[in-house]
């Protein structure tokens, strides 16, 4: 499904564009380039690419103000590549608005998995499908319904909205704050281990073994990801 889509790199170190321009267009993606973050907003709007991929450290202006700049118009997916490896950081930028956060140095194949999640989270979230398969895990969202490998999972009330809001943004980081917020409200945005709890819970019930999960993953420091994959 991402075959043949278009992604926008705004960086200044042509040695990562040329990495990545190599890598990408070796799997298929078109592959446009920016050096600045004002020529990045530029071709952003006249290209209208499928994806971005930004990194922080700018010549014109920080990677944040172009985040905040893009999500003024548009919600295409935006991957941040940064040497910046600080949890403030990935935090700022995903509640900023990006749907992930890839640290320097990275591998291709790592980035290439948050793309093809990324892509795929944003032709779910406009196809209007109801019911979401990963893994196993069946949840139909109209009906309220959740299965693993055929047999129903009852979840609580609670535990059914935050596995929602996972599935919503299938693929994409979540941070601890973002989650709380929109399950729990804003007077619970630094309950981190009060989600921790649910996010335990819910794992023994959709996951094959909860110790080693596959399909709701930790950001260590950050938030939780629902495999898409």
């Amino acid at each position: 499904m991402a075959e043949g889509a278009a992604i926008l790199v705004i960086d200044d170190e042509p040695q990562i564009r040329r990495f990545l321009r190599v890598s990408l267009e070796a799997h298929g993606f078109r592959i446009l380039e920016a050096t600045s973050g004002q020529e990045g907003l530029r071709l952003a709007a006249l290209e209208k690419p499928d994806l971005v991929v930004l990194d922080l450290g700018l010549p014109d202006m920080d990677g944040q103000a172009v985040l905040g700049r893009l999500r003024e118009w548009t919600t295409l997916p935006v991957i941040v590549l940064s040497v910046r490896a600080d949890e403030t950081d990935k935090i700022a930028a995903l509640d900023a608005g990006a749907d992930d956060y890839v640290t320097k140095p990275f591998g291709t194949g790592e980035l290439l998995a948050r793309i093809r999640a990324a892509l795929r989270h944003t032709i779910g979230a406009g196809s209007g499908t109801a019911v979401f398969e990963t893994g196993g895990l069946k949840v139909d969202l109209e009906k309220r319904l959740v299965s693993l490998r055929g047999e129903p999972v009852r979840l609580s009330p609670k535990e059914y909205d935050l596995l929602k809001l996972l599935v919503q943004h299938a693929g994409k980081v979540l941070t601890h704050q973002f989650i709380l917020r929109q399950v729990w409200g804003p007077a619970h945005e630094s309950d981190v281990q009060y989600l921790r709890v649910f996010a335990r819970q819910l794992r023994q019930k959709i996951e094959a073994d909860a110790a080693q999960p596959q399909l709701l993953l930790t950001e260590p420091g950050v938030g939780y990801r629902l495999n898409a994959e």
